[in-house]
């Protein structure tokens, strides 16, 4: 209890500060079954951390969760004192929503549990759990959903942005397999939001991120995937860049849905089936999964192999869930990283000239562009079934800078920021919410039509505004 002898003041949604006694403190700590952690805690500056190391926040008071008891008790808390209040899951958000300056950090990341039901095929899986939480146990019995493609990110921010990954061409975005989620609202309640129960709210949350309450337990539908799946990479020089990706856009557009095959443009990493003198030099990199058999997917793969001569391949059967941690050693934690992204509906010559350009200049040698290719079973959802609304998009490219010394911060952030400007002309204007970074202002962009009626529920359930931080609705709306 020494840690809670001096009495923190805390922010105000209204900008104010708000101090808050030791009996308050003790009280609320007497109703969780987690634990309170203030600045003078000795684990203070690990929980406050998140992925991104641009993100440098200190909340007041940080309550980690054990369960829903705990969230319920920490809204209540945040509802009566009005107090600011950031939501964390994994941490992994790029502008790093997860974390507020002098106020209330409600964070989730110990609510690991992952439950499968092999018979019925659903998992229950709480908001901390990671994608390899997640994998490890529904592949136990050769089941998953789509979901990202870095087993360290949080299920729960992925789902609630729309989520999508090596499997989205054949079973959809991740909300696209949402069957329910039990929500604590802003009034402090717990409610169930499925296609029956709260359906306005259901809506809401497949990729209206956090605005509209904490989901403190998800419900998946999931398919017949692996243990293994036809996956890999397959590594060509960058002076055939602009070539190699025309090719590419020809492949994708005749693609089965069961293959998904991402291009990267980057600094070759040193991989042990590339050679020594290909390592740290541009290329261009296909990755790519299929979701069928391992015969049909070596087969669907070999045009690929035909596209000039490659400097490294690295295809084959391989545990799925492994495949998921394949890029895990190129976004570690701790590292300065920036995105931009946009939504292609196809990849037209002056958008492919732009990119081999701007992939010719990176700023350093962790930054890439990457293009995932979605299109399939994404698709075939109408744009206004969910919040989440772009079901016209190809492709999702992703201006990825990553860095480690602060003194190149204005360099990296000029390089993306003048690419993503030189690009948008044959984007859609569309961007995946997941994907917006600290310093953009696309909450439009990111909802397009069904903007509208995602802001008449968030004053619905949340008319105040607790759930500020996030890309925000109704300031949005309000503005």
């Amino acid at each position: 209890m020494a840690e809670l002898s001096a009495e923190p003041t805390l922010r105000t949604l209204d900008g104010g500060s708000l101090p808050i006694g030791a009996d308050v403190l003790d009280g609320l700590r007497s109703r969780l079954g987690g634990s309170l952690v203030t600045p003078q805690s000795t684990d203070y500056d690990d929980v406050r951390q998140i992925w991104n190391a641009m993100i440098d926040r200190r909340p007041s008071l940080i309550v980690r969760c054990a369960g829903t008891a705990d969230v319920l008790a920490c809204v209540r808390f945040a509802r009566d004192h009005r107090l600011l209040t950031s939501i964390r899951g994994a941490g992994h958000n790029i502008a790093g929503n997860a974390v507020c300056d002098g106020g209330l950090m409600i964070d989730l990341s110990p609510m690991k549990s992952v439950r499968v039901d092999p018979w019925n095929r659903i998992a229950r899986v709480e908001p901390g759990a990671t994608l390899a939480d997640f994998d490890r146990e529904a592949q136990a019995f050769g089941l998953a959903t789509p979901l990202g493609i870095n087993s360290t990110t949080g299920v729960a921010g992925l789902t609630l942005g729309g989520g999508f990954g090596w499997l989205s061409r054949k079973y959809g975005m991740t909300v696209d397999n949402l069957a329910s989620a039990d929500v604590v609202t802003a009034a402090g309640e717990l409610v169930r939001a499925s296609e029956r129960e709260n359906p306005d709210l259901f809506w809401a949350i497949r990729g209206g991120g956090g605005n509209f309450g904490i989901v403190t337990s998800f419900e998946f539908q999931l398919h017949p995937v692996g243990p293994e799946v036809f996956a890999g990479l397959i590594v060509y020089p960058f002076d055939r860049a602009g070539e190699l990706l025309r090719r590419y856009r020809e492949f994708a557009g005749r693609s089965p849905d069961e293959l998904a095959c991402w291009v990267v443009l980057r600094k070759a990493p040193p991989l042990p089936f590339l050679p020594p003198e290909v390592h740290g030099t541009e290329v261009v990199v296909f990755a790519l999964c299929h979701a069928g058999t391992p015969e049909e997917g070596a087969k669907a793969i070999e045009p690929l192999k035909d596209f000039g001569q490659p400097v490294g391949i690295h295809v084959g059967p391989m545990p799925y869930a492994a495949w998921q941690k394949a890029f895990d050693p190129l976004l570690t934690a701790g590292a300065r990283n920036y995105w931009k992204s946009h939504n292609f509906t196809k990849l037209n010559d002056e958008a492919i000239n732009l990119t081999v350009q701007y992939a010719g200049q990176l700023p350093t040698a962790q930054c890439e562009i990457f293009i995932g290719q979605i299109g399939g079973a994404t698709k075939r959802v109408a744009g206004n079934a969910m919040a989440y609304p772009h079901r016209d998009a190809e492709f999702v490219m992703n201006v990825h800078t990553r860095w480690e010394d602060p003194d190149d911060d204005r360099l990296c952030v000029a390089w993306a920021r003048d690419f993503f400007n030189a690009s948008a002309p044959f984007a859609t204007g569309g961007v995946y919410v997941n994907f917006i970074s600290e310093d953009e202002d696309r909450v439009a962009a990111a909802y397009g039509g069904n903007f509208d009626r995602m802001a008449e529920i968030k004053r619905k359930y949340d008319p105040d505004n607790l759930f500020r931080l996030n890309q925000n609705i109704l300031v949005k709306a309000v503005a």
